[in-house]
């Protein structure tokens, strides 16, 4: 089992979907991916963890916007100081939506960077982020797609602390990481090619799996859709797909570095 710890300022820490019926969305990802579910009490608002081989991988909250907020997955990064982290958001750029802690657990800020896409930061408590990564099931990989590169670089390097290096710099592929190699945690793609101007900035979730296709056709048959069909990459077989209430997701298939 990979087992996860944080060794850099700003890495991703957790994820947690936004659902307007986390009982079907329950269903779904625990036969996809082998989930179990542990749901909170009613001081916690129903909040769902859940977990794989007894490791914490995600979480789920109930998106009672009544459609107003489309139901999403939402990426959370890691600060060790909640309060300072809010403040450089806003001087760079971003707005802070919401701040409070939760229990012992830990602090939690919801925010939109200086591109507009929205994301989360968490600062730990006991409750450390996910404890398994890039194993089948498990988170793989985060991805911002921004038509705001240059200011998007600017925006983490300076709000999260992010050390980058850059694997693309041409229009065909500009891409930036946190970290570098195989160390690498993240990473921000200019989507100005498949993005129209203006566009507002998305991260994106990959969840590792044994077999792309056969994860696709899983997800079809419990209700998700298919964005883009499965393709083999540079960084593994992928494919893009959307779940029974519409969050969007990738799944990825290691066949890299598999023997």
């Amino acid at each position: 089992m990979v087992t996860f710890t944080q060794t850099m300022t700003g890495e991703p820490i957790w994820m947690d979907l936004f659902s307007s019926n986390p009982e079907a969305s329950m269903l779904f990802y625990q036969k996809l991916f082998g989930w179990t579910s542990e749901a909170a009490g009613p001081d916690f608002n129903g909040y769902v963890t859940f977990s794989l081989h007894g490791e914490r991988v995600a979480g789920l909250a109930t998106n009672d916007t009544g459609g107003e907020v489309a139901d999403a997955w939402t990426v959370y990064l890691h600060t060790a100081d909640a309060e300072t982290t809010a403040a450089l958001i806003e001087e760079n750029g971003g707005g802070v939506h919401s701040s409070h802690r939760v229990g012992s657990l830990g602090t939690m800020l919801i925010l939109n960077d200086a591109n507009g896409a929205v994301l989360g930061a968490w600062q730990p408590g006991t409750h450390t982020g996910f404890g398994v990564y890039r194993e089948p099931g498990a988170p793989a990989w985060i991805e911002l797609h921004t038509t705001g590169y240059a200011g998007a670089l600017t925006f983490y390097q300076r709000a999260f602390g992010w050390e980058t290096t850059v694997m693309g710099d041409s229009d065909e592929f500009r891409y930036s990481t946190l970290g570098s190699g195989e160390s690498s945690t993240a990473g921000m793609m200019d989507a100005t090619s498949f993005l129209p101007p203006g566009a507002r900035s998305t991260w994106v979730v990959y969840f590792a799996v044994a077999d792309a296709d056969q994860a696709v056709a899983l997800a079809v048959e419990r209700g998700g859709r298919v964005l883009r069909p499965v393709e083999d990459t540079p960084f593994g077989r992928m494919a893009e797909l959307v779940d029974p209430t519409g969050a969007p997701f990738k799944v990825l298939q290691d066949t890299v570095t598999a023997p």
